[in-house]
């Protein structure tokens, strides 16, 4: 059995992954293990902006980036955190600014800001330039920023190692299982302390902007480890997904003045969001282009309506925009100059995952009581600092900030923490779950049952949800459960199984899509990227409280803990 011993474990190389691992390993021996090779991280794809109040382009504050944040998460955030995430943003930005990240410039040489969705000064007075960007790769020149910081920093990465299982001893986290994916070998990682940071579970529905391996891995691998999965339930659908294929189309359009028209032509947000119009909050936006198309105004009686940027200066388009009009005109054979596109929601971010303090600790009740050793950051975790819906450009001010707070915390934990000792057998689970695909005996295959869930899903628990469509929705799931106890694996060998992989995967889907549809079966409101037609209005007697999912025997079991209010009280959402 081949064992590695590192004082931490950070499993993940995205933004929040890499930016822990350059904290953490200015003292400690640090490893860094990702089914992918680090540069080909989701954040990657991240467009737009990350949010940080500097005042370089009009006069901003940070007080104000956190109002708009809770009011943007529907008053589910915890506002401790969000205080933390708005202050320490701006040193934050500063931070990669200084390690050489090639920021858009204005003509004096600051850091460029521009308008996103959701993002107001004085309180919601009006839009505000916030995000500051490297034209429309922005998460791409973060991931290349912080690797190779994390390089000169002499952390060592394990690229395609896949994490299958956390080790606990003593109540206290003690390393992770992974399988080598060029040789389908087992390897036990020994550690004092373990973080995950592997991103998002989008991939659980039909169109995402989501790429293929954001299957909920670090999530599904707690839950099954008896610790709890937070506010499920919110799963955010942007509104500007490329037709029938969810890629995104960065809402940095709309900040540069892009306008959503219905197919009479009209820009239909004046009548939802009267004051910020097409840049209102994402939850509003999808739900305004879904009623538009329920009601006769899609695209020729179809399921879109149109991103126009006709009107915009052909400079402007190609210097700003240079990757949406490379998508656009390689996937929809459209010039953005001269066309406008074609766009739909698309099931893009998971406010939900696991629970952690703004210290990044993974904690395991609704008392807030931290598990030893253990840490999560980014997508896969929930400090709830963006509560029912988040703001455009807060993903990546999440990453940064709490997977540096996150990298600090652990990095002190480690010079004193005992090494708790490895269960007897570490592989034993991983070994099990392995001899039951390559022994299986049945006629279901992986690629069809998840098909399956990806298009319920998208039909049951999508932007509007009901309760007769949820409950249909885990009897479906039921069913799909079943199934997947009789797949059989086409691929037997162990170099590059991706077969096997991906059966790692669509159970983890399974497992946290059932945690969804529970969470929204339960949630008896409408609250954020969460929309229930029976249950049209924001209940905050009954709900202004966080969702905790346990595993309890392969059933759903949920419990619930307080939302942190501090400055603004709860009111209404109005933009």
């Amino acid at each position: 059995m081949a064992v590695h011993q590192f004082d931490g474990i950070i499993v993940g190389a995205g933004g929040a992954g890499l930016m822990a691992a350059l904290q953490a390993s200015k003292g400690a021996k640090i490893a860094v293990l990702s089914k992918l090779y680090p540069t080909r991280s989701h954040t990657g794809t991240a467009q737009g902006g990350i949010g940080a109040a500097l005042g370089n382009m009009e006069p901003d504050k940070w007080e104000w980036h956190m109002f708009d944040t809770v009011k943007g998460g529907d008053y589910l955030v915890d506002q401790e955190a969000a205080e933390i995430m708005c202050r320490e943003a701006v040193e934050t930005v500063y931070e990669l600014e200084h390690m050489g990240l090639p920021f858009s410039r204005t003509p004096e040489g600051k850091i460029a800001q521009r308008p996103f969705g959701g993002h107001t000064k004085e309180f919601g007075k009006a839009p505000v330039k916030r995000a500051c960007y490297a034209a429309d790769r922005t998460g791409h020149m973060i991931l290349q920023t912080v690797y190779q910081q994390c390089i000169k920093q002499g952390v060592t990465f394990f690229n395609e190692f896949h994490v299958v299982e956390l080790l606990m001893s003593n109540g206290a986290a003690c390393g992770v299982v992974a399988v080598e994916i060029a040789t389908g070998e087992l390897h036990t990682f020994h550690s004092k302390a373990v973080m995950f940071a592997t991103g998002g579970s989008g991939r659980m529905y039909k169109i995402t902007s989501n790429a293929l391996t954001l299957t909920g891995d670090g999530m599904a691998t707690i839950y099954r480890a008896g610790l709890p999965l937070q506010d499920m339930e919110f799963f955010q659908f942007h509104p500007t997904g490329i037709y029938k294929m969810g890629i995104l189309i960065t809402e940095a359009a709309r900040g540069e003045g892009g306008i959503l028209r219905n197919g009479k032509g009209e820009r239909f947000m004046e009548r939802y969001a009267p004051t910020l119009k097409d840049l209102a909050p994402r939850d509003m936006v999808s739900r305004a282009i879904t009623m538009e198309i329920r009601e006769g105004r899609g695209i020729g009686g179809k399921d879109y309506v149109h991103l126009d940027l006709t009107h915009l200066d052909a400079k402007v388009i190609h210097d700003k925009l240079p990757d949406i009009t490379d998508f656009v005109e390689t996937y929809m054979g459209i010039d953005p100059v001269k066309e406008m596109v074609p766009i739909q929601p698309t099931a893009h971010y998971a406010m939900g995952g696991i629970p952690t303090n703004s210290s990044a600790q993974v904690i395991k009740d609704e008392k807030a009581t931290p598990v030893p050793g253990l840490y999560a950051a980014g997508e896969c975790a929930c400090v709830s600092v963006h509560g029912a819906n988040r703001l455009g450009t807060n993903s990546l001010v999440d990453i940064i900030v709490f997977g540096r707070r996150g990298g600090k915390g652990l990095g002190e934990f480690v010079k004193t923490a005992v090494l708790q000792p490895l269960p007897a057998d570490p592989q034993v689970k991983t070994k099990a779950r392995m001899a039951k695909l390559f022994d299986g005996s049945g006629s279901e295959s992986v690629e069809a049952i998840r098909r399956d869930l990806q298009a319920e899903m998208m039909d049951k628990a999508g932007v509007y949800r009901v309760e007769a469509e949820l409950k249909k929705m885990l009897e479906i799931l039921a069913g799909l459960k079943s199934r997947y106890q009789s797949v059989k694996l086409q691929d037997r060998g162990k170099k590059f199984n991706m077969e096997l992989l991906e059966a790692f995967e669509l159970e983890h889907l399974l497992q946290l899509s059932e945690v969804t549809v529970t969470g929204a079966l339960a949630r008896q409101e409408s609250r954020g990227a969460h929309t229930r037609e029976d249950f049209p209005k924001r209940d905050d007697a009954k709900f202004l409280k966080h969702t905790l999912a346990y595993n309890e025997g392969g059933k759903v079991a949920l419990r619930y803990k307080p939302v942190s209010i501090t400055r603004f009280q709860p009111q209404e959402r109005k933009y």
